[in-house]
């Protein structure tokens, strides 16, 4: 179930199409008080690494976001806030990353910390680690802020520039993660990485799985092609609750001036050929994210979007809140 905290209230976001803005999606539940939840996931970004609108961009997806920024377009990134421990959790370190945080500390029922208990990062690509540079002298100068990171991304922050300073001046404590090895945060909270195939010129990649005391998440931002992993994706989607999976192109059409096979992802319309015979159940759970500026999901209600809502699946929205 879906649930929002009483100052987030509803869900406001604007999904804007390529010309003009659509209307608010609501929360799809009754508002409820945070500190009722134990643990809780809120989506904080949903978009590709280099966000909306995207740099030298001349299509008319990003025309008007230049000059009217959509403040809702962040880059993909979840937050868990667990109410009982009272701490928080970043996963993903995007360009977005201050507004981020301050989201997640000002929706925590107690009085959080402005740097997350611990920050989990999926791969060496921009948007899911360049935002750890908020945390050096020039920014907060924090103290030890803890990143939790596989073996090759560790090795990437302590051997290269400028993220070495960060971990010599004592701004991040790298914390070792280990494929399929659960992190126990709290007595409710545990996550476990798993390594999926991407292109991985600088570290590995990982998905997570999120599990608090009554739910679970699946987190797979990045990956080539569900077809390249070791390991099925539907039998991973049956031991979760929810599951927040690569959406970063709706099909092939949307890139026509980039060959393809270099930027590898799974299609949505992919995704959903290959799910379709689950279970309603099953594909409810299902929430695409990590939105390419090109994906025609950043403008729904259209035709793409309810094509993905009446096969049963859902679109990730920023400002969800999901119990855990």
């Amino acid at each position: 179930m879906i649930h929002s905290k009483l100052h987030f209230a509803i869900i406001t976001l604007l999904l804007m199409q390529c010309t003009s803005p659509a209307p608010k999606i609501e929360a799809e539940t009754p508002i409820q008080s945070a500190t009722s939840v134990e643990v809780e996931l809120l989506v904080l970004g949903t978009l590709q690494d280099a966000g909306s609108p995207h740099i030298a961009c001349q299509k008319a997806c990003c025309k008007g976001l230049f000059e009217q920024p959509d403040a809702s377009r962040k880059v993909v990134s979840l937050g868990v806030v667990d109410n009982k421990s009272e701490q928080t959790f970043l996963f993903e370190a995007t360009p977005d990353m201050p507004t981020q945080v301050k989201a997640l500390k000002n929706y925590a029922a107690f009085e959080a910390d402005e740097v997350p208990n611990g920050i989990f990062l999926t791969h060496a690509h921009i948007g899911h680690y360049t935002g750890l540079m908020y945390l050096g002298k020039e920014a907060m100068n924090a103290q030890a802020a803890k990143v939790y990171a596989m073996p090759r991304m560790q090795t990437f922050l302590e051997q290269n520039g400028p993220w070495s300073q960060l971990v010599t001046t004592k701004n991040i404590a790298i914390q070792p993660l280990q494929h399929e090895q659960a992190v126990q945060l709290s007595p409710q909270l545990h996550i476990t990485p798993f390594r999926v195939p991407h292109r991985d010129e600088y570290s590995e990649t990982v998905g997570y799985k999120i599990i608090g005391p009554n739910k679970s998440a699946l987190f797979i931002p990045d990956i080539d092609k569900w077809e390249k992993w070791e390991l099925s994706i539907i039998e991973q989607i049956a031991t979760v609750d929810y599951a927040f999976l690569d959406g970063t192109f709706y099909d092939a059409a949307e890139i026509n001036h980039r060959d393809i096979s270099q930027i590898p992802h799974p299609f949505i319309i992919e995704s959903m050929e290959k799910f379709k015979d689950l279970p309603q159940t099953e594909r409810e759970k299902i929430h695409f994210i990590h939105f390419n500026h090109t994906n025609p999901m950043l403008g729904w209600p259209n035709a793409q979007g309810k094509t993905v809502l009446e096969n049963g699946f859902r679109i990730a929205q920023i400002n969800q809140v999901f119990s855990l």
